[in-house]
């Protein structure tokens, strides 16, 4: 009989990272793959299927978003009290399988439905994965940035695929096409998982295991009960965004209230101060997230129409760019930058944790910039620049790999244990409201129906400069006072 893997056997692995992080990260590629290729889709497919006006399709994309990194929260909670990460993630990716066969089957009838459980289904896989990653890891092992690094790269190959794809089939073949390519993408991920947990050992099994069997298994089924129980209420609030609003702000408020009696229950202050800083930077994401996440939206919108379909000396669709080319430059550049940043240790002089969070809202103002700056490429019928267009992706995916990676890393190092999945889930969470606020912005930016491309670009690209000044303000507030959380982290790096 096969010995059972305990935790100091997976921590205690020689080299740079643990076999198990290469099962996980191959897990969360093809979930990323049917994730990315969703978002990329749902702009386009509202306005172009759906035939909804630019602006309600960038509320209604928000509020799609919004609930989806809402659900992490929640499904992060469950997970930490009653399922453990690995059923949650069985549980969340049996239900996008379903949603997504449900979009396969009929796109433009069943939308709202296959969405809804796709939603529901994110929120219960999203969360664990990342907390299991972190638990791979001593809570002193230097070597843990290094392994959310190589994490974040290799999910962002089945974001490329998944843009690129989903994108493709459905404007160049079928709708139901590019459903179906998702739900079989995340049946390959769910079975990879299945058969590859034998390795994590005690990881991820449920906090309930104490319990006698009868009363877990209560439990479990009425968190699986409760979850389908939302299907109406979910299905009835993305459709009105009215609606989305008032839950948003009410699981706002609901989110704050269990973190901070969270933190009341802790008693070392110390352990309060380094929660709070954690806190700090789950704002600090929201920020960013707000701005930054327009590709779904706005960006997507700007790209069906504005764009010539010239890149470099190639022929590309300018959708397909929009969908994938941050995940390219993600896989060309993070290892890059994850380099840079050792070889700048070893002198002595790598920015902590704030002022490279500081950095990357300087370089989202300066992509943002560029953005807007599309208008003066374009011609007299407000065609423009993919080449520059494409130029701005990369100055804001270099912004995002000042934050993406090690925000992760930081709130695993900064949280107690026991509260990896709530704070994970408050990351998510302030996903959540940035894309909330993301939708909002773009549907702000958004041109009245019937517009021409013209208006269109100056309307677009007015808005991508107001972003770049938001950002540029909030870089230089967070390096001003990055001694304060300094202080707030204690000895954590």
């Amino acid at each position: 009989m096969e010995k059972t893997l305990s935790l100091e056997d997976i921590q205690n692995f020689e080299g740079k990272y643990p076999k198990q992080l290469w099962y996980l990260s191959l897990v969360e590629m093809w979930e990323r793959f049917c994730f990315y290729g969703m978002r990329g889709v749902l702009a386009f497919f509202m306005v172009d299927q759906l035939h909804l006006s630019d602006q309600k399709s960038n509320l209604q994309y928000g509020a799609i978003q919004a609930f989806v990194y809402a659900f992490t929260f929640i499904g992060g909670i469950f997970a930490d009290k009653i399922l453990g990460f690995r059923k949650s993630l069985f549980w969340g990716g049996s239900l996008m399988i379903i949603g997504n066969l449900i979009l396969a089957f009929s796109p433009h009838d069943l939308f709202y439905t296959g969405i809804t459980l796709s939603i529901i289904g994110t929120g219960f896989f999203k969360p664990n994965i990342s907390s299991m990653v972190g638990e791979l890891y001593h809570e002193k092992d230097n070597r843990r940035d290094a392994g959310y690094g190589l994490f974040y790269a290799g999910i962002n190959v089945g974001g490329l695929l998944g843009g690129a794809m989903c994108i493709y089939l459905g404007k160049y073949y079928s709708w139901n096409l590019c459903f179906l390519s998702a739900a079989l993408v995340m049946t390959f991920g769910l079975s990879t998982f299945i058969f590859t947990k034998k390795y994590l050992g005690p990881i991820g099994n449920s906090p309930l295991l104490h319990l006698e069997k009868t009363k877990q298994k209560a439990y479990e089924i009425a968190v699986y009960f409760g979850s389908l129980l939302c299907i109406p209420l979910i299905f009835i609030m993305v459709r009105n965004t009215a609606y989305t609003d008032y839950f948003m702000y009410t699981i706002g408020t609901v989110a704050i209230i269990y973190f901070l009696y969270e933190t009341f229950k802790l008693g070392e202050k110390q352990l309060k101060f380094k929660l709070l800083a954690a806190f700090l930077f789950i704002f600090c994401y929201f920020l960013f997230n707000a701005i930054y996440e327009q590709s779904g939206g706005s960006l997507s919108l700007f790209a069906k129409d504005n764009f010539s379909h010239q890149l470099l000396f190639f022929s590309a669709d300018p959708n397909v760019v929009n969908n994938s080319v941050n995940s390219l430059f993600v896989i060309i550049f993070s290892p890059i930058v994850g380099i840079l940043w050792l070889l700048m240790a070893k002198r002595k002089i790598e920015p902590n944790t704030v002022i490279k969070f500081g950095i990357g809202f300087l370089l989202l103002a300066g992509g943002f910039y560029i953005f807007y700056a599309t208008r003066f490429f374009a011609d007299v019928n407000g065609i423009t620049s993919l080449n520059v267009f494409t130029l701005a992706y990369l100055v804001v995916t270099l912004a995002e790999l000042c934050l993406g990676p090690i925000g992760m890393s930081i709130i695993t190092k900064l949280a107690p244990k026991r509260l990896f999945g709530m704070m994970m889930g408050l990351w998510f969470l302030a996903s959540a409201f940035g894309q909330f606020a993301a939708g909002k912005i773009g549907a702000e930016m958004s041109t009245s129906e019937g517009s021409s491309l013209i208006t269109k670009l100056q309307d677009y690209t007015e808005g991508y400069k107001q972003l770049a000044i938001y950002a540029l303000v909030a870089g230089l507030a967070l390096i001003i006072i990055s001694p304060l959380i300094r202080k707030l982290m204690q000895q954590v790096k």
